[in-house]
């Protein structure tokens, strides 16, 4: 009965800390520079995950984590007669 009484006020205590704006877990150890970097690499120069592992030395979970997937690409007709 303890043990349940010990979880529910663990619990309590979670919920107040997240309605403060605190945040719960495990820091990022990420730096969010270098996680921008990374973005405008795939965004703007058009490089590979794997070019930016290297570049940035960020794993590649980690990336794919912390990045927004690419938004689909959309061909029209158009495009496919231009090609």
């Amino acid at each position: 009965m303890e043990r349940t009484y010990a979880i529910e006020r663990a619990a309590h205590a979670r919920a107040v800390a997240v309605a403060k704006g605190k945040r719960i877990g495990r820091p990022s150890l990420i730096d969010p520079a270098k996680l921008a970097y990374a973005a405008h690499l795939r965004d703007q120069e058009n490089q590979s995950i794997s070019e930016i592992v290297k570049a940035t030395g960020i794993t590649r979970s980690s990336l794919y984590r912390y990045l927004p997937p690419r938004p689909p690409e959309t061909l029209t007709a158009e495009d496919q007669q231009d090609a």
